[in-house]
């Protein structure tokens, strides 16, 4: 068997948050982590739709991102944004 050779192996304290809220189209089931290793970034799952992304305020003011990385329609995006510039 061959040698691991591990980039970090850290452990970290985190805040997780769970939080479902529905949309005019969609339900969104999420689960929104702060720790410290993301320069004040939070890590935010889609549980229902298999995805995350760390997310800070600036990613928030950039167009499609949150599209692109949890592939929503624009007026989806735009309630995730919404509800997310509350609690970043």
């Amino acid at each position: 068997m061959s040698e691991r050779f591990f980039l970090y192996d850290d452990l970290e304290n985190t805040k997780t948050r769970f939080v479902s809220f529905m949309g005019d189209n969609t339900r969104f089931d999420l689960a929104i982590v702060q720790s410290d290793r993301h320069y004040g970034k939070q890590i935010v799952l889609d549980l229902q739709g298999s995805r995350f992304a760390i997310i800070g305020e600036d990613d928030l003011k950039e167009e499609g991102y949150l599209e692109y990385a949890f592939q929503l329609s624009e007026e989806d995006a735009e309630e995730l944004r919404s509800f997310l510039y509350e609690i970043l």
